[in-house]
């Protein structure tokens, strides 16, 4: 590991859990939109929720038209007015994943200069980063709705080299999705590590990661 200088990481149930923040936003979208739902309905739709929203692996627009048209409403509420709570609200429940702030603080200890890159729209995604107080461990930072660029595009991770001033071949890349993070990093050239979460391994990837973890804090020994 001597040539690896700089890593790259992903956000969303990597260093955010993500699993947490969605589960909690579901709970108080429920409360505040269908508060006259008795006890077990209203858990049934929040794991409804959860289970439409395919870890944000969705395009908004249409989850948020569809919540609006199956949920148990008293009143119609229209997908522009759920847009508008999400974008006010989500941010705010968001949870730093276990491990991942000793771990940074680890990293730089140890000089690696570290970076993000993320998918998402730039002020959901910034406010995630500052909620979690995540912003000043990382020289630079790729958000997909800032760039124009959305993993697993290896373009994004090429301008996140390029802020970061190394190359693919002095960065390792650490995320939990199979195709947007693994894939994506290593078609950029870069050494991946999988963080197994949500997303089962798929064998028709011509990429394999060069380490799998399933906590944060086994990186350490890695590197």
């Amino acid at each position: 590991m001597k040539k690896v200088q700089a890593l790259l990481f992903d956000l969303d149930n990597t260093l955010m859990d993500r699993d947490h923040t969605f589960r909690s936003f579901s709970e108080q979208f429920v409360q505040d939109f269908l508060g006259h739902l008795p006890p077990e309905e209203a858990r049934k739709t929040v794991e409804d929720i959860i289970e439409r929203d395919a870890d944000g692996y969705r395009d908004k627009d249409g989850f948020f038209a569809e919540l609006s048209e199956v949920l148990p409403w008293q009143s119609p509420v229209p997908a522009e007015a759920i847009r508008s709570y999400y974008d006010k609200n989500y941010a705010g429940h968001g949870a730093v994943m276990k491990h991942a702030v000793d771990l940074l603080n680890y990293c730089r200890k140890r000089g690696y200069v570290m970076g993000l890159v993320t998918n998402g729209r730039k002020e959901i995604q910034d406010g995630k980063i500052d909620l979690l107080s995540l912003r000043e461990f990382f020289s630079a930072i790729v958000i997909s709705g800032e760039a124009g660029i959305a993993k697993p595009d290896p373009d994004i991770y090429r301008l996140a080299l390029k802020r970061l001033g190394f190359s693919a071949e002095q960065t390792l890349f650490i995320g939990d999705h199979p195709v947007n993070d693994i894939w994506g990093a290593g078609k950029a050239g870069m050494t991946t590590i999988w963080l197994r979460r949500n997303h089962a391994w798929d064998d028709k990837l011509d990429v394999r990661p060069w380490k799998i973890i399933d906590e944060l804090d086994e990186l350490k020994d890695i590197l």
